[in-house]
């Protein structure tokens, strides 16, 4: 049986079932080292500001080491935050006929990939875009480094058709693309038994919407990135609608001064809650203004839980998942009358549109994704 190592930071609750599945398919082997060693029991996230600690199982049903990390700042958001003298070694060790890494943009990754160059295949899954503007300056310099970086890449599994013309502007080859969709956990958000939608309908009437009210949901991280204040600033021309925003974030306070009648806020909630917290809504936005909105993985959750969506144009997987006047509207980023004129017109047809998310989300699953990872070892 072909191995594979796989090298990420630490548990994601996107990543974590995948690694489970890819072991119970028993196709290939696999072993994920996770670089972040001190991610091992809770995570600060900066932008939710408190402490993140999930509660789904991220570290069951699959093979995994915690490589030592002897970074002086710990942490997945530098490059120099992972710094693992040993991890070339233990994946030797481990006899690999592949590796697989999770972003370069770190220390140890990037070495990694550097050194397994030319002795075993090297595949790369990142979800990095075109879409976001950058200065000319800034766009030589990307190209430069970027150019340089996959030149260490055999194989880039692209999650989209943002993510796919990113890797051709930086040297991939179409030969050397293979797509893998970004999915979630689908399985665990279907409401097979009905007990999401019962508890859901429990809960808005505890928030007082009725059943006909038309909810538009945000749920995220409350940042500049996401520009919920957009959408709260846009709640103001429909007090017919009622907007819940749920999360945390350094924009909450601006957010609820702002706030008017129709609109109500949650806190963040945990993932075991999140299959329920989707079906609170009608209507999923994710009004995001960038930069770095590579994908939207909160756009799936919301699909397979039968949300219409509106997302703006600097939401990566825009182009892939919305279908106009199909299951939501695509509108033009930070402008608030293409929002509101879509938001007009997304309550006309939201019934339609939450079935046709959820037959269209069914194609982004994890069978697919491990699938297309089993088959690495067909490429050389």
């Amino acid at each position: 049986m072909k191995k594979l190592a796989i090298i990420i930071t630490h548990p994601i609750q996107y990543y974590s079932p995948l690694f489970k599945l890819l072991s119970e398919r028993n196709k290939i082997q696999i072993k994920v080292f996770y670089t972040w060693e001190q991610s091992q029991e809770k995570v600060y996230d900066k932008k939710f500001g408190k402490e993140i600690k999930w509660d789904i199982p991220l570290l069951e049903g699959y093979d995994y080491t915690f490589v030592k990390n002897i970074s002086k700042n710990p942490g997945s958001g530098s490059f120099k935050g992972v710094i693992n003298p040993t991890l070339n070694k233990e994946i030797e060790n481990w006899q690999a006929d592949a590796i697989l890494v999770f972003g370069w943009n770190h220390h140890s990754h990037f070495k990694t990939m550097r050194y397994f160059k030319n002795k075993i295949p090297v595949y790369f899954r990142g979800d990095s875009t075109l879409v976001d503007v950058l200065s000319l300056p800034r766009m030589f310099t990307r190209f430069i480094v970027l150019s340089y970086v996959y030149k260490f890449v055999d194989f880039a599994f692209f999650v989209g058709t943002n993510n796919k013309a990113y890797y051709k502007k930086f040297g991939l080859k179409e030969s050397q693309l293979i797509f893998a969709p970004h999915a979630i956990d689908n399985d665990r958000f279907f409401d097979t038994t009905g007990e999401y939608s019962e508890k859901a309908v429990l809960w808005r009437t505890k928030l007082g919407f009725s059943d006909d009210d038309i909810v538009f949901l945000f749920v995220g991280k409350f940042e500049k990135k996401k520009n919920p204040l957009l959408l709260i600033e846009a709640a103001e021309y429909f007090p017919q609608y009622k907007f819940l925003f749920v999360g945390n974030g350094n924009l909450e306070t601006e957010m609820k001064q702002k706030a008017c009648k129709n609109v109500l806020f949650l806190p963040f909630q945990n993932q075991s809650l999140m299959p329920v917290v989707y079906r609170l809504g009608d209507v999923f936005v994710l009004p995001s203004q960038g930069p770095g909105e590579t994908w939207g993985l909160a756009v799936n959750e919301a699909m397979v839980c039968g949300n219409a969506v509106l997302v703006s144009d600097k939401v990566g997987c825009a182009v892939d998942l919305v279908k106009n006047n199909e299951n939501g509207f695509v509108f033009k980023s930070n402008n608030l009358d293409d929002l509101k004129e879509k938001i007009s017109d997304i309550v006309k047809k939201t019934a339609a549109f939450k079935k046709n998310s959820q037959q269209k989300i069914k194609l982004h699953n994890f069978n697919v994704l491990a699938k297309t990872i089993e088959s690495f070892k067909l490429h050389y």
